[in-house]
């Protein structure tokens, strides 16, 4: 036992001396901020070492050092932040897949919010979004093991399982009294981020779900093809329920719609940390008005793409506050293959707004109001007889043409599904539909106040 004991303290010594080697040219003092000197490192690190040797003597089931050492590093660095987290190897593997390819599970994107399991959004058309999970949902349960003092790793492993398996998830969700209970069979969930429709023959739909390491790639091809048909005049850009991703891809799918100026700035403790991101003048320019849809849902990633496009006057924010993630984390890989993912610096919009916790507000506040009537419009209004309601009335050979087009959709019935039952893009298209009645309107108060 004792020669077990020397074995994982001289392991870990050097793991030790290994970190502080590396962590001092970052700017690391051998003082820490609290003023504790190196000796006194080394004493609380005895008492790690006692706890060790305690438990693997005493305690009523044998622990591995290994298994010992791992948790000990998930709770120091677990009690950081919500986003901050130790990755095993194996984790590490699953995240890097996540990125790039597909995984397998219910399609939902987690945190800890208050100490409590909760979603920030369900991917769409993923099992969890066809079963009704919503953003803001508490996980209180998953397969009826409680989720008090579970982490974020530990949750995903047990949500996480073989295609074609089931998992329950028991939620508390705000304004419903009694938990509910979810039973959602796992399929493989796709990466694909890029979703396009052209709503009218020139006001074009794009939805993006996530930003992954090919989103970039997917919009620039959705745009391509959508304008090979069709002259855009206008861009919904829905990033509802989008839970973020890569910052990198964030920046690029800013830079895409942005000539110049600032994307975003991120500071932090380390000095490598703080950037200041700025648009480049694009090869293709996108200069049609766009209106951008987000709601709590909307976190990170999404929040820097709509931050940027809000500060720089280049689109109207439409929806409810985002989610208010406003910081940054750097995959930190380790060299027996695991990882830290630290939080490393926060990130501010173009005119330095931090939105940690506050969210970007938008500027037209929409509630979203799901409709599952057949007309486009909402409900039957009451209807008063009109010139042209009368028999033999003259008619306008213009009008002929134009009487009663409404939103003037494409004649496709996944268009107009959307339409009909998604006011804030309904809204949203009627104002780019009135957007050059707006500008002239605007120029004319211009030009009058000169």
């Amino acid at each position: 036992m004792m020669k077990d004991y020397k074995k994982i303290m001289f392991c870990f010594m050097i793991f030790l001396c290994c970190s502080i080697f590396i962590v001092y040219p970052y700017g690391w003092s051998k003082q820490d901020e609290s003023g504790a000197k190196t000796d006194e490192i080394y004493r609380n690190l005895e008492i790690f070492s006692e706890v060790i040797r305690q438990i693997q003597e005493n305690y009523v089931e044998k622990k591995t050092s290994k298994e010992l050492i791992q948790n000990a590093i998930k709770g120091m660095v677990g009690s950081l932040d919500p986003h901050s987290q130790y990755m095993t190897k194996e984790e590490h593997q699953e995240l890097i897949i996540e990125t790039k390819g597909s995984f397998t599970g219910v399609g939902i994107e987690i945190t800890m919010k208050d100490n409590v399991l909760t979603v920030v959004s369900p991917i769409e058309g993923t099992p969890a979004f066809k079963a009704g999970i919503k953003a803001g949902d508490r996980i209180i349960k998953i397969n009826g093991k409680s989720t008090v003092d579970m982490t974020l790793m530990d949750a995903v492993k047990l949500i996480r399982g073989p295609k074609g398996t089931k998992v329950k998830l028991t939620i508390k969700r705000e304004g419903v009294k009694e938990p509910i209970d979810f039973e959602i069979v796992r399929d493989v969930i796709p990466l694909k981020t890029v979703k396009k429709h052209m709503l009218t023959p020139n006001i074009a739909y794009i939805r993006i779900s996530s930003f992954q390491g090919n989103t970039l790639d997917d919009l620039q091809k959705a745009l391509s093809e959508l304008e090979k048909k069709f002259k855009i005049k206008g861009l919904i850009l829905d990033l509802r329920n989008n839970p973020g991703g890569l910052l990198t891809q964030a920046i690029k799918v800013s830079d895409l719609f942005l000539d110049s100026g600032i994307i975003v700035s991120t500071k932090g403790r380390n000095g490598s940390q703080n950037m200041v991101v700025k648009a480049h003048k694009g090869k293709y320019p996108q200069d049609f008005p766009m209106i951008v849809l987000v709601n709590g849902g909307s976190a990170s990633a999404a929040e820097i793409v709509a931050g940027a496009l809000q500060d720089n006057n280049r689109a109207l924010i439409l929806g409810t506050k985002t989610f208010g993630k406003g910081s940054v984390q750097t995959i930190i890989p380790l060299s027996d293959g695991s990882a830290l993912k630290l939080t490393t610096a926060r990130y501010y919009t173009p005119s330095g707004r931090s939105i940690q916790l506050s969210g970007i507000i938008p500027d037209i506040e929409v509630e979203f109001r799901p409709t599952k009537g057949k007309e486009i419009k909402g409900k039957k209004k009451r209807h008063f007889i009109r010139e042209e309601d009368l028999k033999g009335h003259i008619d306008v050979e213009s009008n002929k043409k134009n009487r009663k087009q409404g939103l003037n959709l494409l004649n496709d019935e996944k268009v107009k599904k959307l339409v009909r039952r998604d006011n804030q893009v309904r809204y949203a298209l009627q104002l780019l539909q009135n957007w050059n009645k707006f500008s002239r309107i605007n120029d004319n108060i211009l030009v009058k106040e000169k």
